[in-house]
C-alpha cells in the first residue's frame, strides 16, 4: 500500500480531561441508542476542539489517549454473516476475535442484532496468540456454540481489521463516543488489502432519554448519520466474488467524504 499521511490528534486530545476505564464503566447506559457517523480527519480536529469546550472527557488506557485495535472476523465458506447484513436480515450475527494492542488483552466476541435494532455483545477472554484463529481452543469453541448459531467448524478466518480508537464521554456520563481512524483491512481469503485513508467512523452511544451535546456538535460540523459496517465495507472492497451491490453505495459515500478514490492491492 502507498504511504499515507495522517493528522496527529495527540495534541488536541490533551485539551480534554482524562477519564479512566473504571470511571467510564461505572455508568451503564440504559435504553441505549447507537448512531454511526462518517467524516474525515480534518473535520475531526474541529469536533475534538468543540468537545473539549463542552467538557467532554477522553478515555486514557495504558497511559494512552489513542488505542490501537486488531480484529479478525470469522464467517462461513459462503459468507453467511456478510450476506445476512447485505440482504437486510434483521436478526443477524458477527463473530470476531479482538486484541487491545496496548494492554495485550484479547477476546472472542459474538455480536447479535435483533429485529428491534438492538445489538448485544458477549465476549470471553482468549490468549492473544489465538487472535488469528481461536478454533483450537475448546473453551472458546464451547462459548461460541452457547452464544451463537454457529459451531467453530462452520467458520474460518475471513478478514483482519486494524484501526486506532479515541473514546470520549460527556460530562453527565449519559453518552459515549468512539472515534475510529486509520482503518486498514486485510482479506485473509483473497490476500487483498486496502485502507479508508483519512476517513473517520464515529459511533455515538447515548441514553435514549438524555439530551446529546455531541449531536449538536456533529450537526454544526455538517456530519450526518451513516449506516456503515467496517466488516461489510472491507469485504466489499477486498472480495470481488462477494455479492455486495448495496454496500458499493457506501463505498462511494466514503470516497465522496474523503474526496479520494480507495485503492486495493
Amino acid at each position: 500500500m502507498p504511504e499515507e499521511t495522517h493528522i496527529s490528534f495527540e495534541e488536541p486530545l490533551r485539551a480534554l480531561v482524562p477519564i479512566t476505564l473504571e470511571e467510564m464503566d461505572s455508568v451503564k447506559l440504559m435504553n441505549r441508542i447507537d448512531t454511526k457517523y462518517l467524516t474525515d480527519e480534518a473535520t475531526l480536529l474541529g469536533i475534538l476542539s468543540d468537545a473539549a469546550a463542552a467538557g467532554y472527557r477522553v478515555l486514557v488506557a495504558e497511559d494512552a489517549r489513542i488505542s490501537p485495535y486488531d480484529s479478525v472476523y470469522f464467517d462461513t465458506d459462503g459468507l453467511k454473516m456478510f450476506s445476512d447484513h447485505h440482504n437486510r436480515r434483521l436478526c443477524r450475527q458477527k463473530v470476531r476475535t479482538r486484541a487491545y494492542v496496548n494492554s495485550g488483552d484479547a477476546y472472542l466476541e459474538i455480536k447479535r442484532k435483533n429485529n428491534k435494532g438492538r445489538t448485544r455483545k458477549k465476549r470471553t477472554g482468549i490468549p492473544i496468540g489465538e487472535l488469528p484463529d481461536f478454533r483450537s481452543d475448546e473453551a472458546a469453541c464451547r462459548y461460541l456454540a452457547a452464544h451463537s448459531d454457529f459451531e467453530a467448524g462452520q467458520l474460518q478466518p475471513t478478514l483482519e481489521t486494524l484501526f486506532e480508537r479515541i473514546t470520549l464521554v460527556n460530562p453527565a456520563m449519559t453518552e459515549r463516543l468512539t472515534i475510529d481512524t486509520r482503518l486498514r483491512f486485510r482479506n485473509i481469503r483473497t490476500g487483498l488489502e486496502t485502507s479508508l485513508l483519512d476517513a473517520v467512523i464515529i459511533e455515538l452511544k447515548q441514553d435514549g432519554h438524555a439530551a446529546s451535546p455531541m449531536k449538536r456538535i456533529l450537526l454544526n460540523h455538517r456530519v450526518k448519520p451513516a449506516r456503515i459496517s467496517k466488516y461489510c465495507i472491507a469485504v466489499t472492497l477486498t472480495d470481488p466474488s462477494a455479492k455486495s451491490n448495496r454496500f458499493k453505495v457506501k463505498v462511494r459515500q466514503i470516497e465522496k467524504t474523503i474526496n479520494h478514490k480507495i485503492t486495493v492491492v
